[in-house]
């Protein structure tokens, strides 16, 4: 068996496949990408059915390197109602206009619809695979009216090694003009809560894990339209409960990705949380710690609408040969904890 595939080590081999993307997507050499609305439709809303009422989705995460348009085609009978298409660091060369598309092809005629699209990256870094993050950013808060979204997601960034209030200044450099260049295409753009192996005072990736964070951050760049990317396995991981987190921060969630945790309480309490022993899995929701029905009525108390997306390729168990297995589970499991639409009695 190979060893279970993290975010990071799933995110690299993905930008292995994206590498690929120029031929499944391909661009003219050095002609450039134009994203208006007129070259691409616009995807149409989707058709009205008893999907009609329902303000929260639950969907999967669709790695760009997978070919979008064929793995979205090959899962939607399963019951998917929006996907989230995410990148890795870069676009790899995939043409967003004819993604954008294809996809709009394939869900012709469904329900489903794409919920967000997302680059995961250090925007705030001096690298050169840095700078091609931050285009990243721009590319897809351009084409997102493409696919018929509104929501651009990511990390933070963060200057590496530093404790996250020193990365507060360069956030404000780059995300003020990401932040305003959104606004006038009516996108918001989420910040995902991956703590990625780091802390308070050291990491590479990203600073948007910690609540202290979300107050500096949203109070450095008071912009309406950004907001998080939540969901509680990153909690979980930093012994947070998320429950109350959520309740607190629920205003400022634009997306949630669908994943949990189970923290093993005896191996802390033997070995610690710094130890040889690894003491928290994440886990595809029905099979973590979360109680999904609190999220989902928390949600809706603060009238939330959009997507929990569930991310897959993390879970110890439901994994390889099962991954789908277990996907398929969550979705339902979200499902039941959302509950069905019934219409209320006409009188």
């Amino acid at each position: 068996m190979s060893e279970p595939r993290t975010r990071r080590r799933f995110m690299k081999e993905a930008a292995v496949l994206t590498a690929g993307a120029t031929a499944l997507f391909p661009v003219a050499s050095g002609q450039s990408q134009n994203l208006s609305a007129e070259s691409v439709p616009i995807p149409k809303p989707a058709k009205e059915s008893s999907m009609a009422p329902e303000t929260i989705r639950i969907g999967t995460l669709v790695n760009s390197g997978d070919n979008p348009p064929a793995y979205i085609k090959q899962i939607l009978p399963h019951g998917f109602e929006s996907f989230s298409i995410s990148f890795w660091q870069t676009l790899g060369g995939a043409d967003l206009q004819r993604m954008a598309g294809e996809i709009h092809e394939v869900l012709a005629g469904h329900d489903a619809v794409i919920s967000s699209l997302a680059v995961y990256g250090n925007p705030l870094g001096g690298k050169s695979v840095d700078e091609e993050t931050r285009q990243a950013w721009i590319a897809l808060i351009d084409a997102a009216p493409l696919f018929g979204c509104d929501i651009v997601a990511g990390f933070a960034g963060r200057i590496v090694d530093e404790p996250v209030d020193k990365s507060m200044p360069r956030f404000k450099e780059i995300f003020e003009p990401l932040a305003k260049r959104a606004a006038d295409k009516g996108v918001r753009i989420a910040f995902e809560n991956c703590e990625m192996g780091g802390d308070w005072h050291r990491g590479d990736w990203n600073i948007a894990h910690n609540p202290v964070a979300w107050e500096m951050m949203f109070d450095t760049l008071p912009y309406d339209n950004l907001g998080l990317e939540w969901e509680p396995s990153h909690q979980l991981v930093q012994l947070i409960d998320p429950i109350p987190q959520l309740r607190q921060w629920a205003h400022k969630v634009f997306h949630l990705h669908g994943k949990d945790a189970t923290v093993q309480w005896d191996v802390i309490k033997t070995f610690g949380i710094g130890g040889a022993r690894e003491y928290v899995h994440h886990r595809t929701p029905g099979f973590g710690d979360t109680n999904w029905t609190d999220i989902i009525s928390i949600l809706r108390q603060v009238g939330f609408k959009g997507s929990i997306d569930i991310e897959g390729w993390h879970d110890p168990v439901y994994k390889d040969d099962l991954e789908m297995t277990g996907q398929v589970h969550g979705l339902n499991y979200l499902k039941q904890c959302r509950t069905t639409f019934v219409p209320n009695p006409v009188v």
